[in-house]
């Protein structure tokens, strides 16, 4: 297996001095993204629910030689987010790379305590939140890479529609999710320019990866058949999902650019309706009213 590093063409960057949160880095893509920052030389802050998975990842990274910690946190639920951010604030001066990559596809349709579906809360608020609550912690050469699909395709994002599981599908809510993400990320890169900070935000697909912690919230059959796909020797691994992260993260050659959807290390088009500017604008500002939170950054006329 060749490492995300290597795939991305960034194994002979230095990292050292950087530190790097990466959501959901217990397992998958994220554990991946995780430890390729930490051979890169940046110091990495583990996030999960497993606080046992957690540890083995801190472990791994402490053998690579880098400073690594854990902070666990329930992305459906505020509270643990707003403590994971004020977390993260306290334990370091500044933050060089946020990788927003926690998420899934859940089976059964169900509401968050705020009154949101569960998996647009779980993919979209909790890194918008997140996002939100770091901006002031951010490095203003830092990095914002957030964890998207081509799932994306397909489907519009009826905002109305997030707080009722009225005829929920998992994987349209899936779909609206990751469209999230990008009109998302995009907004946010809009809105830090403006703001006249240079902190770059992008999106990315990491490709299907039977591998990853993801299969595990597809229905038994698929996720045992994912699983078995995931050992085949040709399959794509979670290395090979994390490296356009990786990239994002740490390569000089995306050092200023912002705003954009990759794949495969490369901007791609995203579907038209993840370039709509009037609905990622939207999407921005009714996120915050979700939430009940100020807007995180203004959206200029």
């Amino acid at each position: 297996m060749t490492n995300p590093e290597d795939q991305a063409g960034v194994a002979d960057v230095d990292c050292s001095g950087l530190t790097a949160l990466v959501t959901g880095s217990t397992s998958g893509i994220g554990r991946e993204t995780a430890l390729a920052l930490g051979r890169l030389g940046a110091d990495v802050i583990v996030h999960g629910r497993d606080a046992t998975a957690g540890r083995a990842v801190v472990d791994e990274l402490a053998a690579a030689g880098t400073t690594a910690t854990f902070e666990s946190a329930d992305f459906a639920d505020v509270s643990a987010v707003t403590s994971l951010a004020a977390a993260v604030d306290e334990r370091v001066d500044e933050l060089d790379i946020l990788v927003n990559n926690a998420g899934g596809l859940f089976r059964e349709g169900r509401l968050t305590d705020i009154g949101v579906e569960y998996t647009f809360h779980v993919n979209h608020l909790a890194p918008y939140l997140l996002t939100a609550e770091l901006l002031p912690t951010l490095a203003d050469d830092a990095r914002i890479v957030t964890t998207s699909s081509a799932a994306h395709r397909g489907v519009s994002l009826d905002l109305d529609a997030v707080e009722s599981v009225a005829d929920y599908s998992s994987f349209q809510a899936y779909q609206r999710s990751k469209l999230a993400n990008i009109q998302f990320s995009t907004e946010l890169a809009r809105r830090l320019e403006l703001a006249g900070r240079p902190i770059t935000a992008n999106a990315f697909h990491p490709g299907a990866i039977p591998g990853s912690g993801f299969t595990r919230f597809l229905p038994g059959p698929l996720s045992e058949l994912a699983g078995l796909a995931g050992r085949l020797p040709f399959v794509p691994t979670p290395a090979d999902g994390a490296t356009t992260a990786v990239y994002l993260a740490a390569s000089p050659r995306v050092a200023s650019v912002s705003g954009r959807y990759f794949a495969d290390c490369e901007p791609t088009e995203p579907a038209a309706t993840a370039r709509d500017r009037t609905a990622a604008r939207r999407l921005f500002d009714r996120s915050a009213t979700l939430l009940e939170i100020p807007t995180p950054l203004p959206a200029g006329d």
